[in-house]
């Protein structure tokens, strides 16, 4: 399978890596949007590139007809826009804030934890803390958000937020950035008689990597919209 990379960072350079290993070619490694004429020899493009870029190289890929596996974050307000274009052109996308198989399965144990405690919710508080390197530009993490719409879908919470200034019905999301950490999220649910706690850390890019390129091989021969809920089967 002859791939596109599109934003050649760290993750972009992780993905390369994993799919060479994977047996697959690398039709291009790019850093600024594509052509078409970059695109035409690619069958599948893996996006992780900037939230101001992301939507015009998302675009032109399903407008070429080349299945798109997209992994940035901060963009998600012209993803209606997206999923738009994808059915006008009977198109295949794929995104998620977060390609970890670890992470995915995390995201359901997530929202487990959250139903099962639904009926006993006024007694307890969520929060959730992200931990990420110092390079990462949007905060609250989208694997952070995401946690916290598990949360809300099965819970009476109501909206997420940024600092202490929090009412009985809000999420806390606390973002940490520091050097060289791969991310690790924590949920927390603490009541007076006792804390649950479930955590999630990633050692390296890898596991990210080797999610976007397996997304990336599921999605070749497929048309919509998917998530790794779908690549999964969970």
């Amino acid at each position: 399978m002859n791939i596109a990379i599109i934003g050649y960072g760290k993750m972009g350079k992780s993905i390369e890596k994993i799919a060479r290993i994977r047996n697959h070619k690398i039709s291009l490694c790019y850093d600024d949007t594509p052509s078409s004429f970059l695109l035409k020899d690619s069958d599948v493009a893996i996006e992780f590139s900037q939230p101001d870029t992301a939507f015009k190289n998302i675009k032109i890929c399903i407008e070429n007809n080349i299945p798109t596996v997209c992994g940035t974050t901060g963009w998600l307000e012209k993803f209606e826009i997206i999923k738009k274009i994808c059915q006008e052109k009977n198109g295949s996308f794929l995104y998620s804030s977060n390609f970890s198989i670890g992470m995915n399965i995390f995201f359901e144990i997530n929202e487990k934890l959250s139903k099962l405690l639904f009926p006993y919710s006024e007694n307890y508080e969520v929060k959730i803390e992200e931990i990420h390197h110092k390079e990462k530009i949007d905060k609250p993490s989208g694997t952070s958000i995401s946690l916290a719409k598990g949360i809300i879908q099965n819970n009476v919470k109501k909206k997420w937020i940024l600092d202490e200034r929090k009412t009985k019905d809000q999420i806390l999301i606390i973002s940490k950035r520091f050097e060289n950490v791969a991310g690790t999220h924590i949920v927390e649910y603490e009541s007076q008689i006792e804390n649950i706690k479930i955590q999630h850390k990633a050692h390296n890019r890898e596991g990210f990597a080797m999610g976007a390129v397996i997304a990336a091989e599921w999605i070749k021969n497929r048309k919509g919209i998917f998530s790794m809920k779908d690549v999964l089967d969970i």
